[in-house]
């Protein structure tokens, strides 16, 4: 059966640049599990909120280029006037994360995906929804 995945925008950030971290190929550890997705049938979600966070750092050239390697994977998700406002409400007590990050792992609730992720702010979010690191996801 085909699991569902929305990606942060960090994952995006990982791929699209390449990065690195001290110790870690991010940006190959991206592409491997955008890969493994799409060998198994996987489906990757993203927002229009993605694509905002993306365009402070790359063309939207450059973005579709990306995404249309993988378009057989990719589902794009409305974001609700609804969940924006849950977002706004849990981000008066979460301040560990910003409302950005609350609205993506409102939306992959919502739409019965994993949120990969690897920034330090959805730790706390684990109660929302799951998260996971690309490199902890486990295919069978």
């Amino acid at each position: 059966m085909a699991k569902r995945f929305y990606l942060d925008t960090s994952i995006w950030w990982d791929y699209l640049g390449d990065r690195r971290d001290n110790i870690r190929p991010l940006g190959e550890l991206a592409f491997s599990f955008i890969q493994a997705c799409l060998a198994r049938g996987h489906k990757i979600l993203y927002s229009d909120l993605t694509v905002d966070e993306l365009r402070q750092g790359y063309s939207m050239e450059r973005i579709q280029q990306a995404f249309s390697a993988f378009e057989e994977a990719l589902i794009r998700v409305e974001i609700s006037d609804e969940q924006r406002a849950e977002a706004r409400e849990l981000a008066q007590t979460r301040t560990e994360s910003h409302e950005s990050d609350l609205t993506h792992a409102i939306v992959a609730r919502d739409n019965g995906a994993v949120l990969v992720a690897r920034d330090h702010g959805f730790e706390c979010l684990r109660d929302v929804v799951e998260v996971r690191k690309p490199e902890e996801i486990i295919f069978d």
